[in-house]
């Protein structure tokens, strides 16, 4: 018999895996290379739109955000970025979504710099919009033999309207 890792969800892995992305500042984002069709992955500047959903601000030149507009599937890796010790040990979310560029209203924008405000040297550049992930599905590892199964809105606020696309 198969013993199958993955334990029930519950509620604290919600909020740990809530807690993960919304912490986040930086997150390593797989795409698809259109030319070669291989694995292309990058570290990006991420935070999470209104409802939790992560939130990427890419600049229109980068290999990523020509991937991303060729093909929308993409995934995150999110770790805790002030844990020490053994890597492996340490909590991490990896995200299975499709991105998509978003409006860039000052809800957004007010958000990000909020966060981040050195960002405000590139933020309004021409080539710079931000992308949203709609999860599709995650895998949260909480650390040694606790790893989970996420459903989209597991990971989302509960009771936050989507945000506008554009």
């Amino acid at each position: 018999m198969k013993i199958d890792p993955i334990r029930e969800t519950t509620d604290e892995a919600r909020a740990l895996a809530r807690q993960l992305l919304g912490c986040a500042r930086h997150a390593s984002l797989g795409t698809l290379d259109p030319e070669t069709g291989g694995p292309l992955v990058t570290r990006i500047a991420l935070q999470t739109d209104a409802d939790g959903a992560p939130l990427a601000l890419l600049s229109g030149l980068a290999a990523h955000t020509r991937a991303l507009a060729a093909d929308p599937r993409a995934g995150l890796l999110i770790a805790a970025e002030t844990a020490k010790g053994d890597a492996m040990t340490h909590a991490r979310l990896s995200i299975l979504g499709r991105a998509a560029p978003v409006a860039p209203d000052e809800a957004r924008r007010a958000r990000w710099l909020a966060r981040d405000p050195k960002a405000k040297v590139y933020l309004d550049l021409p080539d710079f919009r931000f992308w949203r992930i709609e999860p599709v599905s995650a895998l949260l590892n909480a650390g040694f033999g606790q790893a989970f199964r996420l459903r989209p809105a597991d990971l989302l606020e509960p009771d936050m309207p989507k945000p506008p696309a554009e």
